[in-house]
């Protein structure tokens, strides 16, 4: 833990507070959950008094009321519904709470049937007008996902199914209710964070790297109550002990390295973006002190946090620190001593830290090494793929892309003979087999333009660390994507520029507003991303694992080309299908096979060529400590848990969605055709990967002008600048014929934790 823990002195006004207030929303006595012993016992008011060491003594008692009303629907719903695997009394249940959140306190709310409405209603009114209508509908956000996704932790208990770590990670955020405290620590602290940045990446990463830590720390004081009382099978440590193979201890070091990434990526996050940020926005003085304020809350919740769950008899089944005879490491105390206290456990921690840092480019890798790949989704092509790659060769020339844009020296980063090797079209005749020949040349063009782009801003921006500049073009592009279709486009000054206004042009036009917007905001994602890539370059930092996992969805442009096919399906299903947490997870699972599949890959490229530094095969390498097939092991299994989970989701769970939204039999329809349009996506992806000339280490060396068979350049400490220098070099050189990857056999079977 980076930040001490300190105790509210206002903690036994809130205990008596509490203890009235549950009794008075009839959560004690003849509620069937819990008597005045259970709440005495897990102490929640101490919970509150670390978590928010500074808050008045009012506010502690109103968050403490908060902390208990949310501790008892947890304990409600597992009696109630849980226990008897009642789904559709669940939802039920669930879907009465959001009508005791309104905007407007005098719209008034519905009479109260149980505790948990009661105790809701109560605290919704003394909260809210305090605070500011953005905040309100944030907070009634986080709420409305704490509550609604037990419907996924009960869905998976029903089948017996232990989730994947990234499906855990993403749906524990919302289970969790992290990001709901965040919210209360905004209120305790009173520094609402400015609404013109609360949706802003650095905000986003603190709030989640935040929630992860608290979450992961959680299942691993939770663990054996879990898994021994409740049949719960979200827990991390049992996610990673079903996903490595390992054994119990094992997977509670891995989840414990994970969580104290986390706290790293929170550290580095406020430290390195907040200051740009603020900057960038225009906060005023008040406004930064409000936001580092809410950093401050957040840092005082994860220390709180751990220290409660030391001492809380809900987890520590002797009654933690606080019980007789609790076995803890003998280290020194008294003033003076908090070094000796430290050292022991910080080890690991910093090597992890300074591993980070640490990774050495341009060393040679190669060639990719390929697993046995278990998609089996069948490939189509659209007929029209000949007269696509005609046009898309000849458009990316009209635009400029095939020649140095002007005024800027080394960013002639595409040839024309480059362009036709890389065969986007290809890509795309897979991905929409049964486009028009209108529709494929415009799914190639976009696929030209973000495969340029990728290639453009390492080179152009960031060999010379220049992220201003980098910054600058980024907030161009987003003026040649207007919302209003009549509004006239900027003078483009580079390839960029024009090839977007065009495709805008031609892709925009016909969208309904919103979709409009939201076609935006994709690309918009995707361009920001780059940026994110840039500035871990210039740090030097191989990304966090779940840091990158979640960004690279971005530099991949997977919601781009989703979003294409998307298109199509017109107004036949209600946006707020998209937008559910079962079809977000389709995409995303989807998603990420396809951006690992391109990692492993380009593997080769991008280390022993390009000195990059995200890539997840490098990633695993550096959080694990582990070689390169060990990496590859772990990254095939994960590319496979995450096909299974989409195959899953389909299966499974979007049955489930066409019976909550009371889809029609055509919007049934219309969402069948988008699972099968995926899997062509999948089927594409792979299939243009083993056929373009893009991975091969033949047509790697031979872009690089490296002859086949000799070293790519010198090797170890010292010799980056001459590897940067060839690379700089080769970047023109010309391509040859297409070649194919070679698929080399690879053992993946996994042994305990990777070892």
């Amino acid at each position: 833990m980076p930040h001490p823990a300190r105790l509210n002195p206002h903690v036994e006004e809130a205990r008596v507070h509490t203890r009235s207030w549950a009794r008075e929303m009839g959560m004690l006595e003849g509620s069937g959950i819990w008597e005045a012993r259970d709440l005495e016992a897990h102490d929640y008011a101490l919970l509150c008094a670390y978590t928010h060491p500074d808050a008045t003594g009012p506010d502690l008692s109103l968050v403490t009321d908060w902390y208990v009303w949310v501790f008892f629907f947890d304990d409600h719903f597992l009696e109630t519904f849980k226990r008897s695997q009642d789904r559709a009394g669940g939802k039920a249940y669930l879907d009465r709470l959001p009508l005791f959140m309104p905007m407007d306190l005098a719209d008034g709310f519905p009479e109260p049937t149980n505790p948990v409405e009661a105790g809701l209603a109560d605290l919704w009114a003394r909260t809210v007008p305090e605070m500011s209508l953005e905040w309100r509908a944030r907070f009634a956000e986080s709420t409305e996902h704490l509550l609604n996704e037990s419907l996924w932790e009960l869905s998976n208990i029903n089948i017996g199914r232990v989730p994947n770590p990234v499906e855990y990670i993403e749906m524990r955020r919302k289970v969790g209710g992290a990001p709901w405290s965040a919210g209360l620590v905004e209120f305790a602290a009173r520094a609402e964070v400015p609404p013109s940045v609360a949706a802003s990446r650095p905000l986003r990463v603190l709030r989640d790297a935040f929630s992860d830590a608290v979450h992961l720390r959680n299942d691993l004081f939770s663990y054996q109550r879990e898994k021994e009382d409740e049949g719960e099978l979200s827990n991390g440590v049992l996610v990673l002990e079903t996903f490595l193979d390992c054994g119990t201890q094992e997977a509670a070091e891995a989840v414990n390295d994970l969580l104290t990434s986390r706290l790293h990526q929170f550290e580095s996050t406020a430290v390195t973006e907040l200051p740009g940020l603020f900057v960038e926005k225009g906060l005023s003085p008040r406004e930064c002190a409000d936001v580092f304020a809410y950093v401050k809350g957040l840092q005082d919740w994860q220390s709180g946090g751990h220290e409660w769950h030391m001492r809380s008899s809900r987890y520590m089944n002797g009654g933690g620190q606080a019980a007789p005879g609790t076995w803890t490491i003998p280290v020194p105390s008294g003033i003076g001593t908090s070094a000796a206290t430290v050292k022991p456990f910080a080890a690991r921690s910093e090597a992890a830290r300074s591993r980070r840092h640490a990774h050495v480019p341009f060393q040679k890798v190669g060639p990719s090494l390929l697993p046995d790949f278990t998609l089996s989704y069948p490939l189509s092509l659209s007929p029209h793929l000949e007269a696509s790659r005609r046009h898309t060769v000849e458009w990316c020339e009209r635009m400029g892309m095939l020649r140095e844009q002007p005024g800027v020296p080394g960013s002639h980063v595409w040839t024309r003979e480059a362009a036709a090797g890389y065969d986007l079209p290809l890509c795309a005749a897979g991905l929409h087999p049964e486009a028009t020949e209108e529709e494929l040349d415009l799914a190639s063009d976009w696929l030209a333009w973000g495969t340029y782009g990728d290639d453009y801003y390492p080179v152009v921006f960031g060999r010379p660390r220049d992220l201003v500049g980098a910054k600058v073009c980024t907030e161009r592009l987003a003026e040649f994507m207007p919302l209003e279709p009549s509004a006239p486009l900027p003078e483009p000054v580079n390839a960029l520029e024009r090839g977007l206004g065009d495709l805008w042009g031609r892709t925009a036009g016909p969208m309904a507003p919103e979709a409009r917007a939201e076609f935006r905001e994709t690309i918009v994602d995707m361009t920001q991303s780059w940026l994110w890539e840039l500035a871990n370059q210039a740090q030097h930092r191989v990304p966090d694992p779940v840091d990158y996992l979640e960004m690279r969805r971005a530099t991949f442009g997977s919601d781009l080309t989703m979003s294409l096919c998307r298109i199509r399906h017109g107004k036949r299903v209600p946006p707020q299908v998209y937008r559910s947490g079962p079809m977000r997870s389709l995409e995303n699972s989807a998603s990420d096979y396809a951006m690992l599949l391109n990692d492993v890959f380009s593997y080769q490229k991008e280390i022993e060529y390009e000195g990059e530094l995200h890539n997840l095969l490098l990633v695993v390498q550096n959080f694990f400590d582990c070689d390169y097939p060990t990496a590859l092991r772990i990254v095939d299994d994960l590319m496979n848990s995450r096909l299974q989970q989409f195959q899953h989701v389909a299966e499974n769970e979007l049955p489930v969605v066409y019976d909550d939204f009371g889809l029609d039999a055509e919007a049934r329809e219309v969402l069948a055709g988008y699972v099968r349009e995926l899997e062509n996506w999948l089927a594409g992806i792979l299939n243009w990967h083993r056929e373009c000339r893009r991975y091969g280490a033949e047509e790697l060396a031979e872009d690089h002008r490296v002859p086949r068979g000799l070293p790519s350049g010198p090797t170890g400490i010292g010799t980056s600048a001459a590897r940067l220098v060839a690379t700089l070099v080769g970047a023109g050189a010309p391509v040859g014929a297409p070649a194919r990857v070679p698929e080399v056999a690879v053992d993946v079977s996994v042994p305990p934790a990777y070892r």
